[in-house]
Order: structure tokens, then C-alpha cells, then sequence
């Protein structure tokens, strides 16, 4: 049975720091020279690296996603591929000035206000901005702390030291990560009673993979700023004259004061497609939606959707209590929703479920060709895909192997070209491979000109039927 040697050793570790808070620290977290968090177990005692391995969410000593939602969602239904489900629904805030200064919807924010204003919890464990690294695990108690951290930040973190130092402080906080986030916080409150009463509400958030910290200074050093000049970065900055896909990058150089922004697509490694800078553990992730977490939210890729500048999300709730909560902002005309189907709901992941699905596959039954470890997966190894699609599977891999080992160099000779020169053939190797063809294009924007038409005739009907 694999345990966290395994994970460590083969780089399969995702840095989650669920090891460290497990073991009171006693196995640290270290960001390494490709900016990824890794698990230290030099100094880790057969004991510790026990404990470790059960809360480890790559190890095969920890419960899976299958066993622990089981346990945490018994009587609720269950979709092979969205895991135990009370409700799924689309939806925004009702406010154009607070959805423009979120990621998509703002319906992240807007459940953990209400949390925090209920007095449900009094803290908010989540992504921000940090002492160290340009973000990191930190608390809100506050609603002003919560907005200055609104947006996703694709970058890496780890929340052992910040779930050490709430353990026993008497507060109820919610836990807000990814999937394998969310797994390894389960896993540790099963052996941990305080911590099991503290954290009330887990809150999922829909990932496509992880980046590592070179993500972020990838684009800044392309608009200019080197990663030392970085003060801080927004991933996800939105056009009201575009679509909801249509972001920019921003970055605020610290010598000047001043932001340079650029879409993301027009970067180099700005298609999410390409899979520059994810970690080997994304290669290994079969949860897309976070089956562990009391609700999960992300954005709603459907075409009905993506035409709208504002952003919509996607959210699959497992808690009455929380369905309570969304189904009172709704009375209260807070936000706009609608239901969804399962078939839909996964719609609106295609991608995700390609590479967590059948790119799983093929990747397990490639290292079992060539004599590789990988972890026990629900997933069974194979070759589910034509031979083009496997090829495709391959570059991709590759190309993120690659992606970390051309910028740390580039970084250490101070010359983005190293980086650039190294990684853009196999974008377009890769580009060209996977390029729509034109049916497929005009297709698609069939489709979302049919949805602006729709949409633009609700908006008429709701505006005569206010003036009547």
C-alpha cells in the first residue's frame, strides 16, 4: 500500500500541508525553487509519517472520496460523477458593482457574509494575501477582511500552520479550498475532535488544477514587472464589453505603484488548456466536484452563460442548512438563480471531466507500462480514447513537466526567453493538435449569439413588465 514516502518521493505531494497539521508540524511544508509546496519528511518519525499518510489525499492509506462522502452525506442521492447532491443551481448576486469585482458570480463571498454576519462562524478560513508569498492561507473575522480577499488566486498554498492555530481556540470558522483541499481537512478532523467541532462548514471550490507560483510570475515578467518587482497580481479582471471567458491578468509593480494588464489569452501559457505550471498531483486528481465538501461553487461554462460579462456560477449544495441560506438571499432579491440538471451541472466542467476522467486513465495505464507508482485511483487504468486523444494527453503532460523546469532556469539566468524559447513550440505543437474546426467555431458562436438574442429578450419582458 502506498503511503506518503511514495507521494513525496515520486513529487506527487500537492503541498497541501494536511501532513503538517496532523502531526503538529512536526512535518513541515516548504515551498521549493519551482514554487510548489512540498512535504519535508527528513525528519519524520515512522509515527508521524502514519498519521501523515491517512490524511495525505494522494496516499492510499486515506479514505477516498467515495468513503468519506458516504459517511458525511449518507441518505443524500449520488451521481458517479458529482458525487452526493441536495440541490445544483446557476446564480449570481444581484449587484453588477460587487459580480464585477468578483472571479464569476460572487457567490463564494456572498455565502461566507452571510455566515459571518449570521454569526454563524466567526472566522473564515481562505486564500489571501500574505506576509510571504503573494498568497497563503489566512482568516477573515471580519466582512472588510473577507472583500479585500474576494477573487480565486491561482497560486499555491498550504494551510497547516493556520489550522494549528485556530485548533482549540473556541471559534467555529469555515474552511474554504479545492478538492484535495477539502479531502485532507476531513480526513484530519475524523482523528481530531476539536478541530472536527471548529470547522462547521466546508466550502468547496471547483478547480481545474493547480498552478505553481511561477504561474503569476510568468505573466508579470511578460508585461514587464520581473517576479522580485511583483507586489501583487489579480487573475481575474473582467471586461463589461466582453464575455465572462474574456478576463484579463493584472499585475502592480512595486517600483512605480502602477497596474499593467493584458487579456489572459493573449499570454503565453494564458489557455488554461495548455496546463502550464500544474503540479504532477493534478496529474492524479479524480474529484472535480469537491464530492467532500458541504457545498461546492465555480464558474458555469455554458453557453447561455459565458455571454454574460458578469460571470455566473455553478453550485452543488450538500446541506440543507446551506440551501436555507441561498434559498433567503434569494426571497430577498440578493441573487439571481436558476435550477439545474446533473447533466448540465457537468456540462459546465467538459474539460475538467477530459483530463480528471479519461486523461486519468490513459496517464495510470501509461506509468503502468513503464513501471511507474502512481496512487490507488477510482479511475481504472486504460485507453478509454482514440489514439489522436492519447497523443494529446501525452503533449499535455509534458508540457507542464516542462513548463517548471524552463522557468526555474529562466529565473536563475534572469531571462524570460530561456522560458519562452523552451515552452512555446510545445504550445503549438499542442495549439495546432487541438484546433476547432470550422464547423465546430461556427457552431459555437451559433450558440452564443442564440443566447444573447434569449437573453436579450427576457431583459425587454422584465423591463415591460416593471412599467406596467
Amino acid at each position: 500500500m502506498a503511503t506518503i514516502d511514495d507521494v513525496v518521493r515520486t513529487g506527487v505531494c500537492v503541498g497541501c500541508g494536511g501532513c503538517s497539521a496532523a502531526t503538529g508540524g512536526r512535518i513541515p511544508v516548504r515551498l521549493g525553487p519551482t514554487g510548489l509546496y512540498k512535504a519535508d519528511l527528513s525528519n519524520a518519525t515512522s509515527h508521524d509519517k502514519l498519521l501523515g499518510s491517512k490524511v495525505c489525499p494522494f496516499a492510499d492509506e486515506s479514505r477516498n472520496e467515495d468513503e468519506i462522502g458516504e459517511s458525511l452525506f449518507e441518505g443524500l442521492p449520488r451521481d458517479d460523477r458529482i458525487g452526493y447532491y441536495r440541490s445544483m443551481f446557476a446564480g449570481r448576486v444581484n449587484d453588477d458593482t460587487r459580480v464585477e469585482s468578483s472571479s464569476s458570480g460572487g457567490l463564494t463571498t456572498w455565502l461566507l457574509r452571510a455566515l459571518l454576519e449570521s454569526g454563524k462562524v466567526q472566522g473564515v478560513i481562505h486564500v489571501g494575501e500574505s506576509n510571504g508569498p503573494l498568497f497563503g492561507y489566512v482568516i477573515s473575522r471580519t466582512i472588510d477582511d473577507l472583500d479585500q480577499s474576494r477573487k480565486s488566486k491561482y497560486y499555491p498554498t498550504s494551510f497547516g500552520d493556520v489550522l494549528r492555530s485556530i485548533r482549540g481556540d473556541g471559534q467555529v470558522y469555515a474552511f474554504v479550498g479545492i478538492p484535495c483541499a477539502i479531502r485532507s481537512l476531513r480526513l484530519i478532523a475524523e482523528s481530531d475532535p476539536s478541530l472536527q467541532s471548529q470547522i462547521k462548514y466546508a466550502v468547496g471550490i471547483l478547480c481545474g488544477h493547480l498552478k505553481s507560483a511561477a504561474y503569476a510570475e510568468s505573466f508579470a515578467w511578460q508585461l514587464g514587472v520581473e517576479p522580485e518587482h511583483i507586489e501583487t497580481v489579480d487573475f481575474r479582471i473582467k471586461d463589461r464589453n466582453l464575455t465572462s471567458r474574456q478576463y484579463s491578468f493584472g499585475v502592480k509593480d512595486r517600483r512605480d505603484g502602477e497596474w499593467r494588464t493584458a487579456q489572459t489569452l493573449s499570454l503565453v501559457g494564458g489557455s488554461w488548456g495548455h496546463a502550464v505550471f500544474q503540479p504532477e498531483a493534478c496529474n492524479y486528481c479524480d474529484d472535480v466536484f469537491a464530492e467532500t465538501a458541504d457545498v461546492v461553487i465555480g464558474d458555469a461554462w455554458l453557453a447561455k452563460y459565458e455571454i454574460d460579462w458578469r460571470g455566473t456560477n455553478v453550485v452543488v449544495s450538500r446541506s440543507s442548512e446551506l440551501d436555507e441560506i441561498f434559498a433567503a438571499g434569494d426571497d430577498r432579491g440578493d441573487l439571481v438563480r436558476e435550477p439545474l440538471e446533473i447533466d448540465s451541472v457537468v456540462r459546465t466542467q467538459s474539460g475538467n471531466f477530459r483530463h480528471r476522467r479519461d486523461g486519468l486513465a490513459v496517464r495510470l495505464a501509461d506509468d503502468d507500462a513503464a513501471g511507474r507508482w502512481h496512487p490507488t485511483k477510482r479511475v481504472q487504468p486504460g485507453y478509454p480514447v482514440s489514439d489522436e486523444r492519447v497523443r494529446l494527453i501525452r503533449e499535455r503532460r509534458n508540457l507542464s513537466s516542462v513548463s517548471h523546469e524552463a522557468f526555474a532556469e529562466a529565473k536563475s539566468a534572469g531571462n524570460l526567453e530561456v522560458y519562452l524559447g523552451a515552452i512555446l513550440p510545445l504550445i503549438e505543437s499542442y495549439q495546432s493538435s487541438t484546433k476547432m474546426t470550422l464547423t465546430r467555431r461556427i457552431l459555437n458562436k451559433f450558440k452564443r449569439e442564440a443566447w444573447k438574442i434569449v437573453t436579450s429578450l427576457r431583459s425587454r419582458r422584465q423591463s415591460a413588465g416593471q412599467n406596467q
